[in-house]
């Protein structure tokens, strides 16, 4: 990959990166600081890339770079809940945003993932399958349940608007 290369992919890219790793993370900075890594990783390997296959290695960079935050993130985060109080909150009226992040939440690092690659970045089969290192057959298995999951929570009786 020539530097004029790198460049195109940056510019055609980079809004995609940002936007399927912030709407996992719901955090901009943490966002940017992934796509920053993303795009040093590729430079840093620009003569090992094919030109064509930047797209699919950037969100594989990219992914795999999320799921190591979130898993840091976790951890730290447990440490934390177990310090707080346990607090009942009062569910105010639905929200259709909020109910679909809570829906969202349910589900695991990867099954969020794959519904994001698929329903809101509209990605193949294949694409997902190269960006997340899972095979065809494993991404349709896995969006079918996440979907089943997002399904029984946004028909169940609190949260049908």
């Amino acid at each position: 990959m020539t530097e004029r290369e790198y460049n195109e992919c940056v510019n055609q890219y980079a809004d995609n990166v940002y936007r399927f790793i912030l709407k996992n993370l719901r955090h901009e900075e943490d966002a940017r600081d992934i796509v920053q890594t993303a795009f040093e990783k590729l430079w840093r390997n620009r003569e090992s890339v094919e030109s064509g296959k930047s797209k699919s290695y950037l969100f594989t960079v990219a992914y795999n770079q999320m799921i190591d935050h979130i898993r840091k993130h976790k951890r730290v985060q447990l440490k934390e809940e177990f310090r707080e109080e346990v607090r009942i909150e009062h569910k105010p009226v639905n929200d259709l945003r909020k109910t679909l992040m809570e829906a969202l939440d349910r589900l695991n690092e990867t099954q969020r993932s794959l519904v994001m690659l698929k329903d809101y970045e509209g990605y193949s089969y294949e694409e997902i399958g190269k960006i997340t290192g899972l095979n065809e057959s494993q991404v349709k298995v896995y969006l079918h349940r996440a979907r089943l999951t997002l399904r029984n929570y946004l028909v169940s009786k609190e949260n049908v608007l």
